[in-house]
């Protein structure tokens, strides 16, 4: 398996006010750059997406792939994994854990392990790793403070 990273931000904003914004699969081409369409494709009891198709184009790197989703009880953890190799990844394992920050802020950690298809220097994954998350957690922090007012 891959090795994982993690990165963390502060967010203005509720848990649950930022899980929304997580949960709400279909908008995300509205504030993910790279996201150019999703689908949900299965969905549990409780109205949460279980399996979301994503179609991503981040310039060099295009990629269609699907991942199902695991939600803890008070949605404080949201955890994934790929459900089948896509045309640039093997696997896919990663999540965001909520914490509230009792001041009206909650910090996200973002925790991802992604293992390519084809070869890539360690320094270089690692630097991709890093901008990934890095873009996911400001596009994120953007789009659920922008979203209070």
């Amino acid at each position: 398996m891959a090795d994982s990273s993690t990165q963390s931000i502060v967010v203005a904003a509720s848990p649950a006010d930022i899980a929304a914004v997580i949960c709400d699969f279909p908008r995300y081409p509205e504030w993910a750059a790279a996201v150019r369409s999703i689908e949900v494709i299965e969905e549990y009891e409780d109205g949460y997406a279980s399996q979301v198709r994503f179609s991503l184009d981040a310039g060099v790197a295009k990629d269609e792939y699907t991942l199902r989703y695991e939600y803890a009880d008070d949605i404080s953890r949201i955890e994934w994994r790929l459900v089948a190799p896509s045309a640039l990844q093997k696997s896919q394992v990663g999540s965001y854990d909520l914490v509230d920050n009792g001041d009206g802020t909650s910090t996200v950690t973002y925790t991802l392990a992604v293992e390519l298809g084809m070869s890539m220097l360690g320094m270089f994954k690692r630097k991709a790793e890093k901008m990934i998350m890095d873009t996911a957690l400001k596009e994120l922090k953007r789009r659920v403070e922008s979203s209070k007012g």
